[in-house]
């Protein structure tokens, strides 16, 4: 100030509040900072693609792991068949030895395995082990066939070469990716060598007087994976492979391929069993070992890649920080140069504007900064006096002397008229004191008064003070409340969010609704909502709480009901429902929970549990919860009211004034506070209905289960009857005509006329019975499975039908085929009775461990499950094996049918 003048600042652009040195920092870093950055992101690009690499080259360690077991399991495979077939040819000693190479080979895939992140590898292996040795103990006892003890390995190895595929699908490099196709190829060629192996074993174990056919498909698959093999390999590989094509081994498994292939084989040609396993062996042992040489390569080139990104890597980071490196000290030399001469001049000027007034400025120039430096050392002085006089006045205030007022005369300008401002405002303090007084008895009142929690607390992390309804609600005094961190009353679970919440009101923030926990004098938990609002400059925290404890706890009981009800409304299975049932118990109390069914004879039926704690701690608790659970369902059996024993809860279930069954919940180690067996009273109460609805559901479900399985089992014995009584009949009076015909002397006479037309008679009605048979349950369904069956309903369909069908090779549960095979016939029955249609499609495949079909015809449409048609039996017969079918018919656009059937049909309890 200067001439009674004040001179006004605006805002200062960005650039001119930086430092000199900082804008210098800027202007040589600047440029180099966006190469850096370029570079870096290019470098975390480098680096994920070495990462991968890596796991690559991991997986392909596991993968080769696995092929040793797969071909460990081939070789018991192929011994288990000849033990099988020619029980006196194989030792125990040699069935031995395989086995213990297999379980070696699991053991050393289990090693790799472990640690690793991704696919379950290992529990894989583990359950191969498991059906290994339950597959070992059927052989053993000789209750399967060769046959089936070939498929039950081959499913066993088709669960290990998934895992190869699996593992070395994700291919970084191109290199990599060519490497590991071939190994699968070769891998899977060799696999159905292997079962070729064993089909032809078992084939040529027959009677010289059968002519053994060829293996299947497995011929072609090999022939099919060696052309990959040949397309990735390299040429060294693919010349062994060439090789070993054409030697003697080779040779002779081609020549009985192509025997095989012949449509008369002479018993002289017949194959001979030993020479084709010798040959067979040889062969595979010879690709056996291009496999290997072709595992070493996968191994090679992806260590070849992953260790080319790395040094990628290592390369552009040391490139990186060198030239960080030497742009960051020259831009230190040219800042330090620049600023040191600005140093005293900025450094008095600052320590004015902070109220230093010891510091001097000893520069004393003639040019600007001389002047600066002047007027600086009169404002020095000058704020010397106005001091004095305010500290004169703050002495006042403290001693209480609200009359003093300031010597306004000895200063001039704006300090004269700051001190008689001051003067005023004193005058206004000593008027506000008196009705201040008034109003803090007012708010005193209102502080002790409230119903909610009023408290103030430092950001020192403690209550300066309560009102009387903190001590009300958590039971602690004001005494106890002020002197420990109000932290340790928090629930441990909701300490972090409390500092962060501490830590947003310590730089300002105002918070409303915030929640958390506190415990009780007692132990118990309550739930305080708390608004609050801080003032940073006195170090306060100015908040008020409310008690929510019962508002959550009623929120979170609707909630759990909610999820109930909801699976219950989607049809869930009773199982689902029970567990789910027993979860929100044991979430809601923070317990274990059960829920129980009484049964008649006054046992009691576990439905759903769960235990919330580790397992240790379960273990040990066992005892005493069962015996606390115990004392509380004699308690509740004989009140049929809710119970409260020491740790355990419990709670009838009541429907139709039937005592259903019980929900049970206990603590592993505290007692449970007391009124706890009110809420699971209330909360079982809620969902006795949707527990009564799931089990009535099931009960229904299981029950036209028996009934539809119990319709299937008349069809089959009326089948059976007509199969074996009527029709051997009718062929028996069939005969006997043939041979009455035969004893006529004269064929034209009238006699012979008759008999003709009796048995043409006979003939018709032969093949009445046999439609009706067919229709009852056809022989083809059983003998052949689904896709036979289908195929030739499809023949004797008034309508042409279509089929795309992808069946497994294996036949389905019998109950599923009969439901898709009299949901086919019903479908193709309408269309030609009453849809009029040209043309029935009919697709079934397994998808999603269900059977889907879908029967669609291009009729008049217009078709409602609703009218009373055939269409609702087939619903019955579809839901009651878990299925599910749905029927569009637009008027005039055709019908489609389409049904899903799981897999594993729910059980009949016939």
């Amino acid at each position: 100030m200067r001439g009674g003048r004040t001179t006004r600042r605006g805002r200062s652009p960005l650039l001119s509040r930086l430092r000199v040195g900082r804008k210098l920092m800027l202007l040589v870093l600047l440029p180099v900072t966006g190469l850096l950055a370029f570079t870096a992101f290019s470098g975390i690009a480098q680096w994920q693609e070495a990462r991968d690499l890596r796991a690559f080259h991991t997986a392909t360690d596991v993968a080769v792991a696995l092929t040793g077991v797969s071909d460990a399991v081939a070789r018991e495979r192929i011994t288990a068949v000849q033990a099988r077939l020619r029980p006196g040819t194989v030792a125990p000693a040699q069935r031995a030895a395989a086995e213990r190479a297999t379980d070696q080979a699991l053991e050393r895939a289990l090693d790799r395995a472990a640690g690793r992140t991704g696919p379950d590898i290992a529990g894989d292996l583990d359950a191969a082990d498991r059906r290994l040795h339950a597959l070992r103990v059927q052989t053993g006892t000789a209750s399967l066939t060769a046959r089936a003890v070939a498929q039950e390995y081959a499913g066993i190895e088709d669960a290990l070469l998934d895992n190869v595929t699996t593992l070395e699908s994700e291919t970084p490099t191109r290199a990599s990716g060519r490497a590991a196709d071939a190994h699968i190829a070769l891998v899977r060629a060799i696999e159905a060598a292997e079962r070729e192996r064993a089909e032809l074993a078992i084939l040529l174990d027959a009677p010289a007087g059968q002519h053994p056919t060829t293996a299947g498909r497995w011929p072609a698959l090999e022939t099919a994976e060696l052309d990959t093999f040949r397309q990735y390999t390299s040429d060294e590989l693919r010349g062994e492979l060439y090789s070993t094509e054409f030697q003697a081994p080779g040779r002779a498994v081609r020549q009985v391929r192509e025997m095989l292939a012949a449509p008369d084989l002479p018993n002289a040609r017949r194959p001979s069993y030993d020479r084709w396993l010798a040959d067979s062996k040889a062969r595979i042992d010879a690709l056996r070992g291009i496999q290997d040489r072709a595992a070493r390569d996968l191994d090679v080139t992806a260590a070849r890649d992953r260790h080319s990104a790395e040094t990628r890597v290592r390369r552009d980071l040391a490139v990186c920080l060198a030239v960080l490196g030497v742009v960051t000290v020259l831009a230190l030399a040219l800042r330090r140069s620049i600023t040191r001469p600005l140093s005293e001049v900025s450094e008095g000027a600052r320590a004015l504007s902070y109220g230093d007034l010891s510091y001097d400025i000893r520069y004393a120039g003639r040019d600007e900064l001389g002047g600066v430096a002047d007027t600086f050392r009169e404002l020095r002085v000058t704020t010397e006096r106005l001091a004095g006089e305010i500290r004169a006045m703050n002495t006042a205030i403290d001693s209480g002397r609200l009359e003093h007022r300031a010597d306004v005369a000895s200063f001039e300008g704006t300090w004269a008229q700051l001190l008689g401002g001051m003067n005023g405002t004193m005058a206004s303090f000593a008027a506000a004191h008196g009705r201040r007084e008034k109003a803090e008895q007012e708010v005193e009142s209102i502080f002790n008064l409230s119903l909610d929690l009023l408290c103030i607390s430092g950001l020192d992390g403690y209550f300066k003070r309560v009102n009387p309804a903190f001590e009300r609600t958590l039971g602690y005094s004001g005494v106890e409340l002020l002197a420990r961190p109000f932290i340790e009353f928090v629930h441990e679970e909701d300490r972090d969010g409390t500092r962060v919440a501490l830590e947003r009101l310590a730089s300002g923030v105002e918070m409303a609704e915030f929640e958390n926990r506190y415990l009780r004098a007692d132990g118990t938990e309550c739930w305080l909502q708390w608004s609050a609002r801080p003032v940073p400059e006195e170090g306060l925290i100015y908040a008020t709480a409310r008690d929510v404890t019962e508002s959550r706890r009623a929120a979170l009981e609707q909630a759990a009901l909610r999820r109930v009800a909801t699976l219950v409304a989607r049809g869930a299975p009773p199982p689902e429902v029970f567990a789910t049932v027993a979860e929100e118990v044991g979430a809601l109390l923070h317990t274990t929970a059960a829920v129980l069914r009484q049964e008649p004879d006054g046992s009691h039926t576990v439905l759903g549990t769960v235990l919330g704690i580790p397992e240790e701690l379960e273990r040990e608790t066992r005892e005493a919860r069962r015996q606390a659970g115990s004392k509380a369902l004699r308690e509740i059996s004989g009140t049929r009211r809710a119970a409260h024993v020491g740790q355990a809860v419990g709670a009838p279930i009541v429907v139709e004034d039937r005592l259903w069954g019980f929900i049970l919940a206990a603590s592993p180690l505290e007692v449970l506070p007391g009124g706890t067996e009110s809420r699971l009273a209330d909360f079982t109460e809620l969902v006795a209905t949707a527990i009564a609805n799931a089990d009535s559901r099931d009960q229904l479900n299981a029950s036209r289960a028996r009934v539809v399985a119990a319709a299937d089992a008349s069809r089959r014995r009326i089948e059976r009857d007509l199969h074996d009584g009527v029709q051997q009949r009718l062929v028996a009076l069939q005969l006997d005509l043939r041979l009455a015909e035969s004893l006529l002397t004269n064929p034209s006479s009238e006699l012979a006329e008759q008999l003709a037309h009796v048995g043409k008679g006979l003939d018709d009605a032969f093949q009445d019975l046999l439609q009706v048979a067919r229709g009852i349950h056809p022989a083809i369904l059983s003998k052949g499975g689904l896709g036979p069956a289908l195929r030739s309903l499809a023949r004797r369909s008034a309508v042409p039908v279509e089929l795309d069908l992808e069946l497994p090779v294996t036949r389905l549960p019998e109950p599923l085929e009969v439901a898709a095979y009299y949901v086919t016939s019903e479908c193709l029955t309408n269309a030609a009775k009453h849809a009029h249609a040209r043309v029935v499609t009919v697709e079934a495949g397994i998808r999603d461990d269900r059977l889907e079909m879908v029967v669609r015809d291009d009729g008049v449409g217009g078709a409602e499950p609703g009218r009373g048609s055939g269409l609702i039996g087939l619903i019955d017969r579809v839901e009651a094996i878990g299925g599910k079918l749905d029927v569009g018919s637009p008027p005039g656009e055709g019908t489609t049918v389409t049904v899903r059937l799981p897999l594993t049909p729910p059980p009949t309890n016939v």
